[in-house]
């Protein structure tokens, strides 16, 4: 078993919905009972929207291999309503996003999939959850702790706790 962390988000529709249905259904195909941080809600990242996103982290531990994990998620997000464009590049409003932000200790680099996620350590919206959820662990690129990361991250966007639990 291998401990991943994810990174889920949503700012279309109902957010806390989407965000309780994607739970549910990575708790389905994980086997393990994940690890969720507080929700919080920050403001778009990269694009103009008026609508929030509501972010989490979650520490679960899987036995799939990571580009298993991401067939699995990227499914989810189908049922859940996730609708890709094209051109992965652009950023827009989205029902939910799910990423693969840490898959242990690996380092990964194809063209589907790249671990850790390389934008992670630049976006508050990211490290803060996963701050609740493992301070400690350390970038296995990086070399520096998740806190050490959100204390010199230079993402100056707005973020505020939305609730303590899911």
């Amino acid at each position: 078993m291998e401990k991943v962390i994810l990174s889920l988000g949503s700012n279309k529709g109902d957010r806390l919905k989407y965000l309780r249905s994607a739970i549910d259904r990575i708790g389905d195909c994980i086997y393990k009972t994940p690890k969720i941080s507080q929700i919080y809600e920050s403001e778009p990242w990269g694009f103009n929207s008026t609508v929030w996103f509501l972010n989490i982290a979650m520490l679960l531990e899987t036995d799939l291999s990571p580009i298993e994990l991401l067939d699995e998620l990227n499914i989810i997000e189908k049922e859940l309503g996730r609708v890709r464009k094209s051109n992965a590049s652009d950023y827009e409003s989205r029902v939910i996003d799910i990423d693969i932000i840490f898959f242990g200790d690996r380092v990964l680099d194809q063209a589907r999939l790249i671990i850790p996620h390389p934008f992670a350590h630049l976006r508050r919206f990211v490290l803060l959850p996963v701050l609740d959820i493992s301070p400690h662990y350390i970038h296995p690129v990086l070399n520096k702790t998740i806190r050490e990361l959100f204390e010199s991250c230079p993402d100056k966007s707005e973020l505020r706790l939305f609730c303590h639990e899911i």
